[in-house]
């Protein structure tokens, strides 16, 4: 912490970007993104309910919340569970209108999602991969695994937890 030092504003993405996994200055006000807009917040400590009301996702029972955590993973924040703004890491979120989440392991790592539908591209995003050098595929038990096109959607909703890979793509061409 900055000599306890207490700052107007502080633009957490930015911060992170700029100072990496160290904890930010006290601020009047804690600037986050939900989904692609910021949002300023006077409160460091607040519950996944207020996060959807300042996103203005009503009902917010009727809504997911998850937070961004490092490498590239999401983390479902409960309506009644408290984030901290003010340790490291904690800067973006995402919502989804439904009422459950999927998961799914891409690479050996678990993922949560919060929409039944997932695409190629997103899966090689999640995965920290060059999109167009990498291809992904759909493990499948006792046949060939499937390949994924980016704007393929696969859906999280079959019994079960997909398991996605990735690797380089090769060329056959001569």
């Amino acid at each position: 912490m900055m000599n306890n030092i207490m700052v107007e504003e502080i633009e957490l993405e930015t911060w992170v970007k700029q100072h990496g996994a160290s904890q930010p200055p006290l601020a009047q006000r804690y600037v986050v993104r939900i989904d692609d807009r910021r949002y300023k917040l006077h409160d460091p400590v607040i519950t996944g309910r207020q996060l959807l009301d300042e996103a203005d996702k009503k009902p917010v029972d009727e809504y997911l919340i998850f937070q961004f955590i490092h490498g590239g993973q999401l983390e479902e924040i409960r309506l009644d569970e408290t984030v901290d703004l003010r340790k490291p890491g904690i800067e973006r979120f995402i919502t989804w209108h439904s009422d459950r989440s999927f998961r799914f392991v891409i690479d050996g790592r678990r993922f949560e999602w919060g929409a039944p539908i997932i695409t190629g591209l997103k899966l090689k995003k999640l995965a920290g991969v060059d999109p167009i050098s990498y291809g992904v595929w759909l493990e499948v038990r006792g046949a060939e695994d499937r390949p994924i096109a980016d704007d393929e959607s696969i859906d999280l909703q079959s019994p079960g937890v997909e398991r996605f890979f990735t690797g380089k793509k090769t060329t056959t061409e001569g």
